[in-house]
């Protein structure tokens, strides 16, 4: 014999509903009304493992230190859907100009997991540790990452750039 669950008496499957779908909210707690949020919002909580802000800077050290490099747009401010010319400077850890580098460009929108729309390239040395890069695009607003992958002298390693657009 099979039993079926039952409901006390009185209480109607819709009534139940009532009481589980449409109940009020419960009053704020005094952590809620601490955050000056209007009552009834989700309070923000803060996220132990989000990466640090992005660094806009325009020079920076590679990773492990071979290369110090400084990117120049053209378009200043850098715009979104235009193609963009840029001078990347190369500097050794030394101070000294960095020539006849091979440099490999990647990029694009950590958050939104794309890379670039384009595929910026260097199309000429230009002397004293400028290179002229070319193809670089953006096809929406946010944070943007651009990686160079340098390599010189014997030594490669990789800088990488922060933007928001």
């Amino acid at each position: 014999m099979s039993t079926m669950p039952t409901m006390p008496i009185g209480i109607t499957l819709s009534a139940l509903a009532a009481v589980l779908f449409v109940a009020p909210p419960l009053a704020p707690t005094a952590r809620a009304q601490d955050t000056g949020m209007p009552i009834g919002h989700a309070i923000p909580m803060k996220d132990e493992t989000a990466a640090p802000a992005p660094d806009p800077s325009r020079e920076r050290s590679s990773d492990t230190g071979l290369f110090v490099a400084r990117i120049d747009s053209a378009v200043e401010p850098i715009e979104i859907n235009r193609l963009h010319r840029w001078t990347l400077h190369v500097d050794g850890a030394d101070g000294e100009p960095v020539l006849g580098a091979a440099i490999a460009i990647d990029g694009g929108m950590p958050m939104h997991d794309h890379g670039l729309p384009t595929a910026p390239r260097v199309t000429e040395e230009l002397g004293a540790g400028d290179y002229r890069v070319e193809g670089m695009k953006f096809q929406m607003p946010g944070h943007w990452t651009v990686t160079f992958t340098i390599a010189a002298d014997g030594g490669e390693d990789q800088v990488t750039f922060d933007l928001m657009l």
